[in-house]
């Protein structure tokens, strides 16, 4: 199945290159949604409206409907309003916003400046993951074309909306992909999470009221305004609206970025992205980035790529980067990377999060290693429990949930490891699968 590019229309089909500046954008239908709302005098209530009817979830992983998020903004505050984009992404699979903002950095400006005249924002900033440097000076190129056009600044093309866009510079944690913890990151502080209530809509950037989404997010709306919020649903499933970004890896083809549907059965993203490499046999897959549950081939092969599909799976869509595991991989060795990770990247403000991933890293280390105790996936589970739902931010929740998911679904892997001190998969397998395929990325 295939669809018009709503996202990925700033690459030239027959080339490959990007058409990112401005000039490129205007000719392919740029900013004539941004026209059409000031032209038309459309309201910022009638704004929200058509977002809501397109069914558009968030893109960065939560999936809140994001007509609805923007409805929370208070209508009649007097002060600043914020509006923030998310780029920050940091987590493991997921690489389709950097491409957004590498091929199409207008239409996430767009997408951006008609959320700000919908909530009255006047102030925005896109925080841009730390170590994707040249998008960041890609996208400050891209701001000072718009603001030498009128498009983002005072008055915007003539009218009385006003709106000032900034890009923000991270540093490449993890932590700050939460988006209070980018908040204070945001403001000069070390990025660690906030308690919550109060939640952003009422106090955000500097105490004010603030909206955050992701880049894919604010990408979708020009095409949502210019086509109407209706034939945006249609392109997916009902409270699925649209097109998605899946950013495919691992043990394909053609790993690389594809924008499909979503409802599209899996079976057929995996035969966009080439097949599984090598001729072997799909094994498992994470369907959302590293901090959503595993399934196994048999479960996600009858799964249709949406929110509700997924999460009926026992998964998550996330952010949509599927992490595509064949027959060669070690379900235990892979967990044991993964929670590493979440053990590196835990803020450690939460006790439960700050010793509880350090103890699940160093339990799955030992099992990996030769080391595993016949007790062991008890106490996993039994660490699992005490973080989760017991932390301020999501992470730990984050690292808990592959620990169950690997351990529930490959029990018998996990203990083939204690019992016999080695590992199911023969080394050569295991090394074999491992070779690297470089290919170029497909959107």
């Amino acid at each position: 199945m295939s669809v018009q590019p709503i996202l990925t229309a700033g690459i030239d089909p027959a080339t490959g290159d990007s058409t990112w500046h401005l000039d490129d954008y205007v000719k392919r239908g740029g900013y004539a949604a941004l026209k059409k709302i000031i032209a038309e005098n459309i309201t910022p209530a009638a704004v929200i409206d058509i977002v809501k009817s397109s069914s558009l979830r968030g893109r960065g992983g939560a999936g809140f409907p994001a007509g609805l998020k923007w409805s929370f903004m208070p209508k009649s505050y007097a002060g600043t309003k914020y509006l923030v984009c998310n780029s920050d992404e940091g987590e493991p699979g997921t690489f389709k916003d950097r491409d957004l903002l590498r091929y199409n950095p207008h239409q996430v400006i767009e997408g951006m400046a008609i959320a700000a005249y919908a909530m009255g924002a006047g102030r925005g900033y896109n925080y841009i993951h730390g170590e994707v440097w040249a998008l960041y000076e890609r996208f400050e190129e891209a701001l000072a074309e718009a603001r030498a056009a009128g498009l983002i600044g005072q008055n915007i093309l003539g009218s009385p909306f006003s709106f000032e866009l900034f890009a923000h510079h991270g540093f490449g944690a993890y932590i700050c992909g939460e988006e209070t913890a980018l908040l204070d990151s945001l403001e000069g502080k070390k990025g660690q999470p906030r308690y919550k209530p109060p939640f952003p809509a009422s106090f955000g950037v500097y105490g004010n009221p603030t909206t955050i989404n992701n880049t894919e997010t604010f990408a979708a709306v020009p095409w949502i305004i210019i086509n109407g919020g209706e034939k945006y649903l249609e392109l997916g499933k009902p409270n699925n609206g649209g097109t998605k970004l899946f950013s495919v890896s691992g043990h394909v083809m053609r790993p690389g970025n594809y924008e499909v549907p979503l409802g599209l059965p899996f079976p057929e993203l995996l035969a966009m992205a080439g097949g599984m490499r090598g001729g072997r046999k799909l094994k498992a897959c994470i369907p959302g980035g590293s901090s959503a549950p595993v399934l196994p081939a048999e479960i996600m092969m009858d799964t249709t790529l949406d929110y509700d599909a997924i999460a009926k799976a026992g998964s998550m869509l996330g952010s949509g980067a599927v992490i595509i595991m064949d027959e060669s991989t070690c379900m235990v060795r892979a967990l044991e990377r993964l929670s590493y990770f979440y053990f590196e990247e835990s803020c450690g403000q939460c006790t439960p999060c700050r010793e509880g991933t350090g103890w699940l890293y160093r339990v799955v280390h030992r099992i990996e290693h030769g080391l595993g105790r016949a007790d062991d996936l008890d106490l996993l589970n039994s660490v699992t429990d005490n973080i989760m739902g017991r932390t301020i931010c999501a992470l730990g929740d984050a690292a808990s949930l592959p620990v169950r998911s690997f351990t529930k679904h490959f029990k018998s892997e996990f203990e083939y490891h204690i019992e016999n001190k080695k590992c199911l998969v023969p080394p050569d397998v295991q090394r074999e699968g491992s070779k690297i395929y470089v290919r170029p990325s497909q959107c």
